[in-house]
């Protein structure tokens, strides 16, 4: 869904008669996957997996020390964000960090903030 309203009903005073597009669909994803890297834990996650460059969900949650369900909730949070990717072996689940997701998180946060 896309808002619009113009300058005088969103409380803008200009002497232009614009409108402000905002699709808010959209921002709220953004602000999922800004936050799916913004938590201590999460970043933890993503260096160990960084460093092993492939890793089970057991090594993960056993070398931070984490319950299993800790661990998997905050992988879901990654892999739905496209910050982590899965490979399936048989019964174990291996994740490796989606360097082109990362760079593109941190493109758009560079011209976000200026």
């Amino acid at each position: 869904m896309v808002a619009s309203q113009t300058r005088e009903q969103s409380g803008f005073s200009s002497a232009k008669n614009q409108t402000i597009n905002v699709d808010y669909n959209a921002l709220k994803k953004a602000a999922l996957v800004l936050r799916a890297l913004n938590h201590k834990l999460r970043q933890q996650l993503l260096k160990l997996i960084e460093e092993e460059k492939k890793i089970s969900v057991t090594e993960i949650y056993v070398r931070l020390r984490l319950e299993q369900s800790v661990a998997s909730q905050h992988l879901a949070i990654l892999r739905k964000a496209g910050i982590v990717n899965t490979d399936r072996d048989g019964k174990f689940i291996f994740y490796t960090v989606n360097y082109n997701r990362i760079d593109e998180i941190d493109e758009f946060v560079k011209n976000l903030v200026g």
